[in-house]
């Protein structure tokens, strides 16, 4: 874990003392618990028990930092086409500098099992929630950016006990939840080389390291990309993924869209929507990803300085990727962006998470042909950056073997629309069981 900064107040705990943390919450299975009937001795002790706990001085020194923002000029158009506007975004930070509580999402993710465990030299973060129903699927599901564990918090209720959410406990999974390299409470890689191959490889390891013989992966924007580089080095106990950014584009696609050419002929009427939809997101969209492909050290100088200004950088695509019609409060509350946004700031890591993009530099919707044999589940939410069309997804992914459109819920689905995110779930990987 690095511990630069403020990220020294975060505090392990002895395996002891989050045992008796633990005895409080009874529905819910921490420690040695968690590893019960899964893993070997082995195993366990190369995992540590964690907890967060920032200091009272650095909450202080966000305020603060807050407090003295030197803001830009007003916008010189009545919309957002220059960027989040700023009387948005005074609103939102007014509310954050005086009202906003981060002592809450602390308390809640404390009440959750948390653990670290070292793999191929680099700290990793996870949650590790184990259903208290008999034969529960595990699986390992992978936030984006700019995303976090944060994101998920909403679904392990649902996933883990569904009987309590009045669905069958025969669609019970057992949640593994890690923090991507360079975020959250997960170290920051100090070399280069952590991209979406070594990720895919280290769940895997993960997922070996919990016991887990057999089990599925799931996956969101970065999440999406390493379920596919699982899927591809199809590691033993993997059985299938579910990812809902798929990387369908065909190359001929790709290929207009980099060039800046028309549709290629052909198209259907639903192919030439998500083409437009990708257009657009490629003219318009895509400046965020540029700079942290390109220079995320640059970029990072002002992220790591100003609260506000990361804010304003991550508030800019909750507003476009949300199904919210550029109202991101549409979808999502302020505390819950705040939420995520605040984890970026305490633990120091808008530059160490823009660094991803650089280490893969390519367009993570696009295919290249890579025969994955194993079963692949998509699900279409309306609010994607596009929404891949069925016959894209057939050619993309060999062995496609649920694929649905819904009617609500944008990129971060899983945080937007969590109970219909998990009915999702279930039907994609009950034929796996």
């Amino acid at each position: 874990m690095d511990t630069d900064g403020p990220s020294q107040a975060i505090e392990h705990l002895t395996r002891r003392s989050l045992m008796a943390t633990a005895a409080a919450g009874s529905a819910i299975l921490l420690a040695s618990a968690a590893f019960a009937g899964a893993a070997s001795g082995a195993a366990i002790s190369q995992v540590r028990p964690f907890r967060v706990r920032f200091s009272e001085d650095a909450i202080v020194d966000l305020r603060r930092r807050i407090a003295a923002t030197r803001w830009p000029d007003r916008e010189t158009v009545a919309d957002q086409s220059q960027g989040v506007q700023l009387a948005r975004m005074q609103q939102f930070v007014r509310y954050w500098g005086a009202d906003y509580d981060w002592r809450r999402i602390e308390a809640q993710l404390n009440a959750l099992p948390q653990f670290m465990t070292e793999i191929d030299g680099l700290d990793i973060h996870f949650l590790h929630i184990r259903s208290r129903h008999e034969g529960a699927m595990p699986m390992i599901m992978t936030h984006g950016y700019p995303g976090s564990i944060i994101e998920l918090l909403g679904v392990i209720g649902p996933l883990t006990d569904p009987t309590a959410h009045g669905r069958n406990a025969d669609d019970a999974f057992h949640l593994v939840i890690p923090s991507l390299p360079g975020y959250g409470f997960s170290a920051k890689p100090q070399g280069t080389g952590w991209g979406f191959p070594r990720i895919a490889r280290a769940w895997a390891l993960l997922m070996e390291r919990l016991g887990y013989g057999r089990y599925v992966s799931q996956g969101g924007d970065h999440g999406s990309v390493v379920s596919d580089w699982m899927a591809r080095q199809a590691p033993p106990g993997l059985l299938g993924i579910h990812v809902n950014m798929p990387a369908t584009v065909p190359p001929l696609v790709a290929k207009a869209l980099n060039d800046g050419d028309p549709a290629p002929a052909g198209l259907t009427d639903v192919e030439k929507a998500a083409f437009d939809k990708l257009n657009a997101f490629y003219k318009l969209g895509c400046g965020y990803s540029a700079m942290m492909v390109t220079r995320p050290q640059t970029e990072g100088y002002a992220l790591a300085d100003s609260p506000v200004g990361n804010a304003a950088w991550m508030y800019d695509k909750f507003a476009a990727w949300t199904d919210s019609g550029g109202i991101p409060e549409r979808a999502l509350t302020r505390d819950q962006m705040l939420d995520d946004i605040t984890l970026y700031w305490l633990t120091n890591t808008p530059t160490s998470a823009g660094r991803l993009y650089w280490e893969n530099g390519v367009n993570a919707n696009n295919f290249d042909a890579v025969d994955v044999s194993l079963p692949v589940a998509i699900t279409v939410f309306p609010g994607e950056i596009y929404q891949a069309p069925r016959s894209w997804a057939e050619r993309a992914y060999h062995n496609l073997t649920y694929y649905n459109v819904v009617d609500k819920g944008g990129h971060f689905a899983a945080w937007e629309q969590p109970a219909l995110f998990s009915q999702e779930m279930r039907a994609a990987f009950r034929s796996l069981r």
